[in-house]
C-alpha cells in the first residue's frame, strides 16, 4: 500500500522545498488540492523538484473547468513529471460551482461520467490523429486541428481518479475512472457497507473488474510526541470534522453511524459563524471512528490496519510535533 502526503506550504513560493521534503520523508505520492491556490500549478513546481513521487490533484474541481482545459493541463503535467501525474477530479457542491465559480451545476453524476469520457476522447484524438468527434449530452468536442494537438504523450496518458462520497458518484468512479478517492469524512464501516458495494456496481455496469481501479483513502491523522500534543492535534481535527459535517451532502456517513441528527445542527451553527462551538459537538467516539491518532509510529501502524482494503492512504495530517515525527509515521506504515 502506498502512502501520500499533502503539499500545503503556508507560503506558495516554498512549494519546491515542501515537495522535496515530502519525497525525503518517504512518501510515495504528493497531493495538491483546490483551496486557496490552484491545484495544478504547485504540481508543476513539484515535478521539477522531485524525481520519484507520484503527483496527484486531490482534487481539482471538474465543473469549474471543461474537459478540453483539463486534457491540456493533465497532458502537460504528465510531460513535466515524466509520467508521474494523476488527474484527480471532484465535483465540489452546488453553491461553490454556481456562486464561487459562476459555472453550471446540473446532474453531477451524469456530468462527471461524461466529463471523463470527453477527456479520454480528446487524448485518443491526440494519440491517433483521428478526428475528434465527442458528442455528449452536456459536452461537445468536435474540433482539433494539427496546430492545437500536442500529439502522443511519450509517458502514456495520465490516470484519472474520481472523488466520490455518495453511492451514485462512487459508482461513476467504478464505471469510468482509474481510481476512487475516498473523502476524509469516512469510516471503514461506511466504506464496507456503502462505498465498496457502490464501486462494484459501477464496475459491473462497465464490464470492468476490481483490479482496474485503485482506492485512495484520505484519512484524518492526528499525531504528537506527548499526550498534550496529541490532544491539540485532535482538537484541530474536530474543527475539520464539524465543518464537513455541516454540509448536507455528507449527512449519509453521519446517519450510517447514528449521528444524523447532528448534521442540521452543525449546518445551522455554521450559518451563524459558530465554528468554535461546532467543534464541541464532535465527540471523541466520532473522532476515533473517522480518524487515527497517537504517537507517530503508533499512528502509522494503525493507518495500515485501518485502510487494509485500500491501494493507498492519503494523509490529512494534524501534526503537533517535530517534522521528523512524520518520517517515523511513514516508516511504521511501510513496515506494517
Amino acid at each position: 500500500m502506498k502512502i501520500e502526503g499533502a503539499l500545503t506550504p503556508a507560503d506558495v513560493t516554498q512549494t519546491g522545498a515542501a515537495a522535496r521534503t515530502l519525497e525525503a520523508q518517504g512518501f510515495d505520492g504528493i497531493l495538491s488540492f483546490e483551496g486557496a491556490h490552484d491545484p495544478f500549478l504547485p504540481l508543476a513546481v513539484a515535478a521539477e523538484h522531485t524525481t520519484r513521487v507520484e503527483l496527484t490533484t486531490a482534487i481539482a474541481i471538474a465543473f469549474a473547468r471543461n474537459p478540453m482545459v483539463c486534457a491540456y493541463t493533465a497532458n502537460d503535467l504528465q510531460l513535466l513529471s515524466k509520467g508521474r501525474f494523476v488527474l484527480g477530479l471532484g465535483t465540489q457542491i452546488r453553491p461553490h460551482i454556481e456562486k464561487r465559480f459562476g459555472e453550471t451545476w446540473s446532474r453531477p453524476n451524469r456530468r462527471m461520467r461524461e466529463f471523463v469520457r470527453a477527456i479520454r476522447a480528446i487524448w485518443h484524438a491526440w494519440d491517433t490523429g483521428e478526428r475528434l468527434d465527442f458528442r455528449g449530452e452536456l459536452y461537445t468536442h468536435t474540433l482539433m486541428t494539427p496546430f492545437f494537438s500536442p500529439g502522443p504523450n511519450p509517458y502514456a496518458r495520465p490516470r484519472i481518479f474520481l472523488a466520490g462520497f455518495g453511492p451514485a458518484m462512487i459508482g461513476v468512479a467504478g464505471e469510468v475512472a482509474d481510481g476512487w478517492i475516498v473523502h476524509p469524512l469516512n469510516s471503514p464501516g461506511y466504506v464496507a457497507a456503502l462505498g465498496l458495494p457502490a464501486l462494484e456496481r459501477g464496475l459491473a455496469a462497465a464490464g470492468r473488474t476490481r483490479d482496474q481501479v485503485e482506492i485512495a483513502c484520505q484519512t484524518i491523522t492526528m499525531i504528537g510526541s506527548t499526550d498534550e500534543e496529541i490532544a491539540a492535534a485532535r482538537g484541530k481535527a474536530k474543527g475539520q470534522i464539524a465543518f464537513y459535517g455541516s454540509t448536507p451532502a455528507y449527512r449519509v456517513l453521519l446517519e450510517h453511524h447514528g449521528w444524523g441528527d447532528l448534521q442540521p445542527e452543525l449546518n445551522r451553527m455554521s450559518k451563524q459563524g459558530q465554528w468554535f462551538e461546532m467543534m464541541r459537538l464532535v465527540t471523541d467516539d466520532m473522532l476515533d471512528t473517522i480518524g487515527v491518532s497517537g504517537r507517530p509510529a503508533e499512528a502509522g501502524r494503525a493507518l495500515r490496519r485501518r485502510n487494509a482494503w485500500a491501494s493507498r492512504t492519503s494523509l490529512v495530517l494534524y501534526n503537533e510535533t517535530e517534522p521528523d515525527a512524520v518520517v517515523d509515521l511513514v516508516r511504521a506504515f511501510k513496515a506494517g
